[in-house]
């Protein structure tokens, strides 16, 4: 099967947007484990959406990556779209669980929460590029 290079960006911002996420739930989850933090306001709220956030972000990149390498159907294209979509969604409630947090850690905490919000403005900015290059591909031609 060869490669459909026009799916590159795609899969490129998707894989971002993932590794992203990465710095989001392995941060994110470090302050169950410590003393001060493990009980911080909004974290564990903000999980309820990142874990469903991180499956559809997984299976986006997961299916942008089959339409990279040569395989199409439109089911794979509509899982990508409702995927990014869906994970969208779901990042609304990720950020405002990461406001709440920032206010309610003690302040030593605080830059560490500030990062993983930019990780999040990160996972987010590179999904939205995904997007865009996925609605480019699928856009009917003149």
């Amino acid at each position: 099967m060869s490669q459909n290079e026009s799916w590159r960006p795609v899969t490129t911002e998707t894989y971002r947007s993932l590794y992203s996420e990465q710095m989001v739930c392995s941060m994110s989850t470090q302050l169950f484990h410590i003393p001060e933090t493990k009980d911080l306001r909004g974290n564990e709220e903000m999980h309820r959406d990142l874990i469903p956030a991180s499956y559809h972000r997984v299976t986006a990149a997961g299916s942008a990556q089959r339409l990279f390498n040569g395989e199409y159907a439109p089911s794979i294209v509509k899982t990508l779209m409702d995927c990014i979509e869906n994970a969208q969604r779901r990042d609304r409630g990720v950020r405002a669980g990461l406001t709440i947090m920032r206010t309610a850690a003690p302040a030593t905490y605080q830059p560490f929460i500030q990062t993983i919000i930019g990780w999040q403005n990160s996972a987010e900015r590179h999904l939205q590029n995904a997007k865009q290059y996925a609605m480019r591909m699928t856009a009917p031609t003149r």
